[in-house]
């Protein structure tokens, strides 16, 4: 009696963890955010369950009792709403709200369910949609006034930049500047302040470019300031050497703010004064391909009487404009040859030398193998012999 007790109680706790191992549940649920308008929102759901679960999203507008409840779609709200949903292993679900407006604060509500049922609506759901809901709260922008808005006077070198937080109810819980979207070294300062500074004190294409001064409040808001500058332009090699017949390419690169909105090449004369225009695609000569940060000329099939000597790029932007000159050097096909022509030339002279010298050395100094000549010496030393023997 006992064993069949326990065996239907291990039955019953069998068949619970297998329905609670069936039932969806949340491993990720979205978070509430404030936003300012025409920024974006991103809300994340994550739910595991066998079978994976669907999951949808609602949108909750106003309070009970007079709230409104939307199902959320894909290109909804005039195609502001992106969804992307994953149902692999477990379900993974993303609402994307762009360029927000105040009519899209509100409760957004994550439903998963993954009863066969669920959308059945003539038979009641064994199992309920759970939910998982955030809020967006959408504000307008403060007003931050910002001094000057623009620096564009090319006669100024240094510039005080200034932004003043006002009509706002933030909390300010600091500050910090930032220069093309990297911050600003030793720029952030203490809690509470609405009115901050950052000082250049040089300007030039290194500093300008789009400075912006932020405000961390909830949410963070921001203001920009321009810095205006004529363009640095410069050659990647001021120097550039090719073949004949072959193809040559010039660069040109810019910094500084705005960057060109115009590029140009010319070919130089003797007198500097005397400049060519070189129109892209001429004759099917040149190629001009260019970037607001780079411009490349291609020279094709070169002449070295046509096409070598001094070539000037130069880009322009609203501020003025900048150039500079490379140097094209067109090397003969028979450039290559050269060296190799020079190594032989001095073999043969050295193989001449050799030759001659050997032809022109004495008889005597040439070995020819038999045995050596007897010396002076020894007919002296007989000679003394003898003289020794007929005085005796």
């Amino acid at each position: 009696m006992r064993r069949k007790l326990f065996g239907v109680i291990l039955a019953v706790c069998i068949g619970w963890f297998q329905a609670e191992a069936l039932t969806a549940g949340f491993i990720k649920s979205p978070l509430s955010q404030m936003k300012l308008i025409e920024d974006s929102a991103e809300l994340d759901c994550e739910v595991i369950g066998n079978p994976i679960p669907e999951v949808q999203w609602w949108f909750i507008e106003g309070e009970e009792p007079i709230e409104t409840v939307t199902q959320l779609f894909d290109g909804a709200k005039e195609d502001r709403v992106r969804i992307n949903a994953t149902y692999i292993n477990h379900a993974t679900s993303t609402l994307i709200l762009t360029n927000l407006t105040l009519n899209d604060t509100g409760v957004y509500e994550c439903r998963a369910s993954n009863d066969p049922d669920r959308n059945d609506l003539r038979t009641p759901p064994k199992v309920k949609w759970i939910r998982s809901q955030a809020n967006v709260i959408v504000f307008e922008h403060p007003v931050i006034t910002t001094k000057p808005e623009v620096v564009s006077d090319q006669n100024q070198t240094s510039a005080t930049l200034s932004c003043n937080l006002t009509n706002t109810t933030f909390l300010v819980k600091g500050n910090y500047w930032t220069h093309n979207g990297k911050t600003i070294e030793k720029s952030e300062s203490t809690p509470g302040k609405y009115f901050i500074e950052h000082i250049i004190k040089k300007i030039d294409y290194h500093s300008a470019g789009i400075y912006a001064c932020f405000f961390q409040t909830e949410p963070e808001v921001n203001a920009t300031i321009e810095v205006k500058v004529p363009p640095y332009v410069g050659a990647y090699k001021h120097s550039e050497n090719a073949n004949e017949n072959d193809k040559a390419v010039l660069t040109c690169v810019s910094h500084g703010y705005p960057l060109p909105t115009d590029w140009s090449w010319y070919k130089l004369g003797e007198n500097e004064d005397e400049k060519v225009p070189i129109v892209n695609g001429t004759v099917d000569k040149y190629e001009i391909k260019s970037t607001p940060n780079k411009t490349m000329l291609y020279v094709k099939d070169l002449d070295i009487n046509a096409d070598m000597g001094m070539y000037q790029c130069q880009g322009t932007n609203e501020m003025g404009s900048a150039s500079d000159q490379i140097q094209l050097r067109v090397r003969s096909q028979l450039a290559a040859l050269w060296p190799f022509l020079g190594i032989v030339a001095e073999v043969i002279i050295l193989i001449t030398i050799i030759f001659i010298y050997e032809k022109r050395r004495k008889p005597d100094e040439i070995s020819d193998g038999s045995a050596p000549l007897k010396s002076n010496a020894a007919t002296n030393h007989k000679d003394k012999n003898v003289r020794q023997r007929n005085s005796n």
